[in-house]
């Protein structure tokens, strides 16, 4: 990482990164703390749309890791970015929860359920068949079909649960209509993140856990990018891929002497 030109910008998933579930991965803390000390610009990525900024940075507060909102990028202001670039004030019928909702709020848009320009799906973990039919309907009259993230399942203490992409995948076969994600791999989310922050891809590393979200999405963004083993992606899975991180560590704690 010392043969390209120097580091200036750090881009770091949330889950399986610094945290499991509510407990800080140890380096976390350290991580997040050198960062600034080095005056380095970092901003936190998260395909969960559930949740706000705020509320996030509460979570993670609470797991011991101090990060403002400010500092925080979830696939839910990526979409909203996206909606209000491609149609400034429009409405949207939504099925999700705050992250989205609030996102979409701050850039004008309507939430509606009478002809709405969009039909943005989000996460929640309570999803209503009522809300995916009436969704469904929308669709099927000519309602742009968006959906903040492709992850077909999600973590609880009790297990997986359906996310995004599986209720997606529901939608897309009761109408025949493929949305557009917006969050990771999208290399989408990667650019309005570095542009959040006004920063330059060839002098930014993305840290992930998983080869299919983070490390193509900040490959195909032209990020360096460094895998950490302690999430999702185990170590005999790293070369059945087609493409490679630019370095893989055991855990966020093994970054801290990078930044």
């Amino acid at each position: 990482m010392t043969e390209r030109k120097p580091v200036e910008t750090w881009l770091s998933d949330m889950d399986g990164v610094l945290v499991h579930e509510d407990e800080a991965v140890p380096g976390a803390a350290e991580f997040i703390e050198k960062l600034r000390s080095e005056k380095k610009k970092f901003l936190i990525l998260t395909n969960n749309s559930i949740f706000t900024p705020r509320d996030l940075s509460a979570r993670l507060m609470a797991s011991g890791l101090d990060v403002h909102p400010d500092s925080i990028w979830t696939s839910a202001l990526a979409t909203a970015q996206f909606l209000d670039d491609q149609r400034p004030g429009g409405t949207a019928y939504v099925v999700g929860e705050a992250g989205v909702t609030t996102a979409l709020h701050d850039i004008g848009y309507v939430m509606t359920a009478r002809s709405p320009d969009y039909v943005v799906l989000g996460e929640t973990r309570t999803y209503s068949f009522e809300a995916i039919t009436q969704a469904i309907r929308f669709i099927e009259r000519g309602a742009r079909f968006i959906a903040t993230n492709p992850d077909p399942s999600g973590p609880s203490a009790d297990g997986s649960l359906p996310a995004t992409g599986a209720v997606a995948a529901l939608i897309t076969k009761a109408t025949g209509v493929d949305p557009y994600f917006v969050g990771k791999p999208n290399p989408l989310m990667m650019r309005s993140a570095l542009n959040k922050i006004e920063a330059h891809s060839e002098t930014t590393v993305m840290v992930g856990d998983r080869l299919d979200t983070d490390i193509i999405a900040g490959m195909e963004a032209g990020l360096r990018t460094v895998l950490v083993l302690s999430g999702s992606t185990r170590p005999n899975q790293v070369e059945r891929f087609p493409y490679l991180p630019s370095q893989v560590l055991d855990s966020i704690a093994d970054v801290v002497d990078l930044v």
